[in-house]
């Protein structure tokens, strides 16, 4: 299966957070490698999308959206740190 990056979930991440969540910075809970998202390998299919952790294949995050709800499962990352507003709020 051909994968993208980090970059091709953008929109449903920015859609749950309500920020540009590419460029916060997950930690595999797997290998312990830490990278901004968009630089993950993600592969997006009509069921949902998958990321996983470049160095060691892990599944960070698995993202399912249907007609009544999104399910979002972030059990791969050990922590996801997203940078604070820019007026503090």
């Amino acid at each position: 299966m051909t994968h993208l990056d980090g970059n091709a979930c953008a929109g449903a991440l920015s859609d749950l957070f309500g920020d540009d969540v590419t460029l916060a910075l997950g930690r595999c809970a797997g290998c312990g490698h830490d990278a901004v998202l968009a630089e993950v390998v993600a592969y997006v299919t009509a069921m949902g999308t998958v990321l996983r952790c470049a160095p060691c294949q892990a599944v960070l995050a698995v993202l399912v959206t249907t007609a009544s709800e999104r399910v979002v499962d972030l059990t791969g990352l050990s922590s996801l740190r997203l940078a604070a507003p820019a007026d503090g709020g």
